[in-house]
């Protein structure tokens, strides 16, 4: 018996009729977007930004225009699509909240030069070049480079001068500002950069940002749309909540009822002791956190960075290791702060990822992780430690939907043993059984399982003993490993 579900079986007006069946023919899988969170000006409000509200990103042009210059949406997809070229961006537009204080910071020139030569100064790790002169007194000085860092697009600061002090202030409001690094000669003497004979420079830091946007209304507003990689531009506790509720596995988008999954990345600056005490703080198998000290890149932009450099290797092969992808759009850390061996050790227990440096300052990620640690009773669980890990169980499950909702749509169930004709529109749980080992053995040779045999002999596919219409289904997969560490025991010998 042919299951046709359109054509009449009492037609009889000839000749030819044909309806279509797509349940077999479908191979198709998600389009992994990725969502940028992040604050936006005033002035993109006033041009017509909306802000809570999801928009697609056609550019970092656009970011410009959507979020404004030099705003942290801007910034952050500038960043983000220089690791990521190709996938599809979205920005979650957040307006200064109405009770924040913008960071301020100061750079005051003390003396001027007794030679002429050139400041340099680093804004949030972009390079600012001002020629300083022995004609120039200190107030000067302090006029001409408010002007230049004016005058240089794309810095998350303006600037003010005020007999020989510049006082920077960020664009966006919040402590987001906080974390935009001010320095000199950042590349040192081998980079060709010194402040001027006889020059004096004294910074103080950005400070005294706070009050982080809500983020409630916003992530309402998302409502189904999937996002997989979601940029996640804080780290107060507030923030950081907001984002474990909206993906977690109770009500979240990794919950039964909704399975849209995702993940966040974020970063956080500070000594291997507070990155100690942060990441024990956090526990949630949904969100990652690069660790770093000392760099001039502010943490919403290493975030940006790390999410688009993950999303590229993920989107290509859940399963495969980031170690060794590399991070663009940020800068290392000098190599006096630069964590060694046994601090990255540290913070790989206690949730917060590391990264490495090649010799010519590339970033590259070493080990990515999420933040759980522990399960309800506080004991040790490594079982969602990998990043990789739920990325390949999220495809692994879309995989098995795109099976489940193709063929299953519309059929009949019996129970095993019912004996009816080939090609009938029935199904038996032994049946489902079946096309799920062939479904797995196709993970399989992807490379994104293992162990198809014992999947096979542990799968459990049976009709409900409280509601005949329900197919219940125990499914045991063995995910694939990573290649991580590789030991070996050099035992030579003299002779």
């Amino acid at each position: 018996m042919i299951p046709f579900k359109q054509i009449p079986s009492n037609i009889r007006v000839p000749l030819f009729y044909a309806e279509l069946d797509n349940s077999q023919a479908n191979s198709a899988q998600i389009n992994q977007r990725a969502l940028i969170v992040g604050q936006v000006t005033a002035a993109a409000i006033t041009a017509g930004t909306v802000p809570n509200v999801p928009i697609i990103s056609q550019g970092a042009s656009d970011a410009i225009s959507v979020g404004g210059n030099g705003s942290m949406l801007a910034l952050m997809t500038a960043a983000y699509r220089q690791n990521d070229t190709f996938g599809e961006v979205w920005y979650l537009p957040l307006a200064d909240d109405g009770a924040a204080v913008a960071a301020t910071g100061t750079v005051v020139i003390g003396t001027a030069p007794t030679t002429n030569g050139s400041l340099y100064l680093y804004i949030g790790g972009v390079r600012i070049v001002q020629a300083v002169l022995t004609t120039q007194t200190a107030a000067q000085i302090a006029t001409a480079l408010a002007a230049t860092i004016n005058a240089t697009p794309g810095l998350p600061v303006t600037a003010a001068a005020s007999t020989g002090t510049v006082t920077l202030t960020a664009i966006n409001k919040g402590p987001a500002g906080n974390d935009i690094d001010l320095r000199l000669n950042y590349q040192g003497s081998r980079g060709g950069e010194a402040t001027a004979t006889g020059m004096t420079v004294t910074i103080t830091a950005m400070a005294s940002g706070a009050t982080a946007p809500s983020l409630a209304t916003a992530f309402l507003n998302l409502s189904s749309l999937p996002f997989d990689f979601i940029v996640c531009p804080y780290t107060d506790a507030t923030s950081l909540d907001a984002f474990k509720t909206l993906l977690n596995d109770l009500t979240g988008r990794w919950s039964w009822s909704v399975q849209i999954y995702g993940h966040f990345f974020a970063a956080y600056r500070g000594t291997v002791g507070a990155l100690t005490t942060f990441g024990t703080g956090r526990n949630d198998q949904h969100g990652t956190v690069m660790g770093f000290n000392d760099s001039p890149t502010p943490n919403w932009i290493w975030a940006a960075a790390l999410a688009g450099a993950a999303a590229v290797s993920v989107r290509a092969d859940p399963a495969t290791p980031l170690q060794t992808v590399q991070i663009q759009g940020v800068l290392a850390p000098p190599i006096q702060s630069r964590f060694i061996l046994t601090d990255r050790n540290t913070l790989l227990f206690d949730g917060i990822s590391t990264f490495i440096v090649g010799d010519d300052g590339t970033v590259f990620i070493e080990n990515l992780i999420t933040t759980y640690q522990k399960n309800a009773f506080g004991n040790p669980d490594n079982s969602y430690l990998e990043v990789e890990t739920l990325f390949t169980l999220a495809f692994v499950l879309r995989a098995l939907k795109t099976v489940v909702t193709s063929k299953y749509s519309r059929v009949k169930l019996a129970a095993n043993g019912t004996r009816f004709n080939a090609g009938s529109n029935v199904v038996t749980p032994n049946v489902i059984r079946a096309d799920l080992i062939a479904q797995y053995r196709q993970l399989e040779a992807q490379g994104l399982v293992q162990n198809g045999d014992a999947f096979k002999a542990a799968l459990i596919v049976q009709q409900s003993t409280t509601n005949p219409n329900r197919v219940d289904v125990l499914y045991p997969p063995t995910l694939i490993n990573q290649l991580r560490i590789f030991a070996l025991l050099a035992q030579f010998r003299l002779q």
